[in-house]
This record gives C-alpha cells, sequence and structure tokens, in this order.
C-alpha cells in the first residue's frame, strides 16, 4: 500500500487535552492545515465514541489511538465498531499476538465490505516510543535488542494482514529495509528542532521522519503549546516538505 498525499496530510495532530471544547477549538482553529487529527485515551476515556463523531462531522480525519490488546474476538469486535465509527486509522498492539492482529484485519475488511463503508488502515503497534533497551530488558524481561523486536513484531504484523505499523522514528530504516512489498508507517516521537523531547527517548525532526521513510507523523506538544498553533503547524509542515535524513 502506497499513499500519495501533500506534506500536511502526513501529519496527525494529537488531541491530547483535557477536555471537548479544546479539542474541538483545536478542530476549528487548525481544520483543513493538517491531515488528521488523533484521539487517544484521554479524549476517548472522558468523551466516548461521540467526541470521534463529532471530529469527523466537521469533515476532519480520525486516527483512533486505543492501541487494542485482548483476546482475539474482544480485539475483533471493537475493531467493527472503529469501522462504523468512520474512523481513518487505529491501531493494535503487535504484542497481542498474530492471532489477534489477524483476528482485527479480517473483522475490519469484512465489515467495512459488508456495509459499504472505507476500510480504515489498521496498523501495529511495535514499542512505545516511551521505552528504550533498558526498559525492554528491565521491565518487559525481552533479551532481543530494541531494534530486533521492532523488526520481529513488524514482520509478524504483515503476515498477519495490518495494514503497517506505528514506530518510532529511529526504526524507520530499519523497517524499510527488513519489510518488503507497501507497508505503511506512522511515526509518534517526533519533535520539531525548535521544540523539547518531553518523555519521548527514541525521537526525530519531521524531516527527517518523512525523508527516511515515514508515512505519516504525530505531533502533539510541540503544537498544543504553542501560542500560535497554525503557525506551528505551518513550519512542520514546511519541515515535512523539506526532508533531511
Amino acid at each position: 500500500m502506497t499513499i500519495t498525499t501533500t506534506p500536511k496530510d502526513r501529519l496527525i495532530i494529537a488531541l491530547d487535552v483535557e477536555n471537548d471544547r479544546k479539542a474541538l477549538e483545536l478542530v476549528d482553529e487548525l481544520r483543513g492545515a493538517v491531515g488528521m487529527f488523533k484521539v487517544g485515551h484521554q479524549l476517548f476515556t472522558a468523551y466516548g465514541p461521540d467526541i470521534v463523531r463529532r471530529i469527523i462531522e466537521k469533515g476532519s480525519r480520525v486516527f483512533l489511538d486505543l492501541k487494542y490488546h485482548d483476546i482475539p474476538n474482544t480485539v475483533a469486535s471493537a475493531s467493527v465498531e472503529a469501522v462504523k465509527l468512520g474512523v481513518s486509522i487505529f491501531n493494535v498492539h503487535a504484542l497481542g499476538g498474530m492471532d489477534m492482529m489477524k483476528a482485527a484485519a479480517e473483522a475490519t475488511h469484512e465489515t467495512a465490505d459488508k456495509q459499504g463503508l472505507k476500510r480504515p488502515l489498521v496498523l501495529a503497534v511495535t514499542i512505545l516510543t516511551s521505552m528504550d533497551s533498558v526498559a525492554l530488558r528491565r521491565d518487559l524481561k525481552i533479551n532481543r535488542s530494541l531494534r530486533r523486536e521492532v523488526s520481529h513484531l513488524a514482520k509478524l504484523a504483515q503476515r498477519a494482514g495490518m495494514n503497517g505499523v506505528v514506530a518510532s522514528p529511529q526504526e524507520i530504516r530499519l523497517l524499510r529495509k527488513a519489510i518488503r512489498g507497501s507497508f505503511l508507517i506512522l511515526t509518534p516521537g517526533v519533535r520539531p528542532a525548535w521544540a523539547g523531547k518531553d518523555d519521548q527517548k527514541r525521537v526525530m525532526t519531521p524531516g527527517e521522519a518523512t525523508s527516511c521513510g515515514a508515512d505519516y507523523i504525530v505531533v502533539g506538544r510541540p503544537v498544543l503549546k504553542a501560542t500560535d498553533k497554525r503557525a506551528a503547524v505551518e513550519k512542520i509542515v514546511m519541515e515535512i516538505g523539506h526532508p533531511s535524513c
């Protein structure tokens, strides 16, 4: 799968805010300047599917970032609801295994085709960008190197029928070499050169990430904290358009 987009279409803004008013204000302010908005655990837990519907009703696209990780039947059922909700992208945890990812992909395709809806992209999360090699060994007891674990999970996701993965920018080139065929990479942990790293440990600038092969990048705090959010977005879009891997 390949995507042909303008630089702004590749930018996803994370709506990691405390209430629906702020989220919808951001959508109104940035609509047309970005490709999509991410709804994660904070906003979804507070306002449920309704906040997703309200964003879509405004003519914007949604990446539902809930990282489903449960038994295959439960994740398949959640995938069905994500399709009905009209999201453009949603994700699952690759660590949920082959059967879980296959169930998600199959339920997504069957529901969309049966109801005449557009198929959302289903992506698998490899290793969270807040983790590094030390945390992988210490907390998860995974002795394989972080790079090898990311590569393994991405290959597993492709065999399971995922459209792509969510991965750190520092693994983009690794994945482009390891994965054959059409496979999307959505990259969080992206920080413009003028922004701080916050709690992300494996980061890259927008220009570097897209040049190295990311199809979509997610940016949150550098925009959310900006005094002029639209100007911040425009600077990021310019970086995407002038890659520097």
